[in-house]
């Protein structure tokens, strides 16, 4: 237990950023653009192992890239998010599959957290600390935003930048969660956790607390028992988190008789 208690850290940080960000995307109705950001990543990746550095800040860099032009086309076209989105996704989908080498393919479409180092847990860590701070302190706002836009520019908030610093958030998010669970996986890293609290939450905070409890049970689950099966953690995390869905679900239909 003690060899995996680092990977667990890192699991339970990026896990609760991850399904913290969740809530927000369900509100926005824009459940598939954090799977299809994800791949947004893959170029990214590419680049950095083709320079030799960190894939974390390859793929960090290109998602901060991409979100910034999906934002800018989102209110310069009549274009919604996830259309946009769309087109990001499937062009960065063919370039990441050119140029990844063979080697790596399969580490960056499912994640491989064991090869996290010290530096690296370090980093996942203090950024999911960061993110999860940063969301707490403006979860209002973002809801409300997510919610009417109308009604949050009626009482002062700039709704345009709001837009741009969740993209930005959803961006760190999908870049932390990459070495965890892989781009291929990611979506679900985000939604899945946040999709079962939504069927059995009455409030926004009670939302929010039970997406991140999910999230990290769905963790805790996928990185130990891969440890005693040697199994890759992020398959296992994503069937763990789709098994608590389905009790939220049903367990929704029971109170509600």
């Amino acid at each position: 237990m003690e060899g995996i208690l680092p990977q667990l850290l890192a699991g339970i940080f990026i896990s609760a950023a991850a399904s913290l960000l969740g809530v927000f995307a369900i509100l926005k109705r824009m459940s598939l653009v954090g799977d299809a950001l994800s791949h947004v990543a893959l170029p990214g990746i590419a680049l950095a192992l083709f320079l030799k550095i960190n894939p974390f800040l390859g793929a960090l860099a290109f998602l901060f890239v991409s979100a910034f032009g999906i934002w800018i086309l989102e209110y310069r076209t009549k274009l919604s998010v996830d259309t946009i989105v769309g087109v990001f996704f499937t062009a960065s989908l063919a370039a990441g599959a050119l140029f990844i080498p063979e080697l790596d393919i399969l580490e960056a479409l499912f994640g491989d957290i064991e090869k996290l180092t010290s530096t690296d847990i370090l980093v996942s860590v203090s950024l999911s600390l960061a993110l999860i701070l940063f969301l707490l302190s403006v979860h209002k706002k973002l809801a409300l935003h997510m919610v009417s836009q109308d009604m949050a520019s009626s009482i002062g908030i700039n709704s345009k930048q709001l837009e741009f610093i969740f993209l930005m958030l959803f961006s760190l998010g999908v870049a932390l969660g990459i070495k965890f669970i892989g781009a291929l996986l990611m979506g679900a890293l985000i939604i899945i956790p946040a999709a079962a609290a939504k069927n059995i939450s009455r409030s926004l905070r009670g939302f929010m607390a039970l997406s991140v409890a999910f999230g990290i049970l769905s963790a805790i689950s996928g990185v130990y028992l891969a440890s005693i099966y040697n199994l890759p953690p992020g398959p296992i995390f994503i069937l763990s988190g789709t098994a608590i869905f389905i009790l939220s679900f049903i367990s929704r239909g029971i109170f509600r008789r």
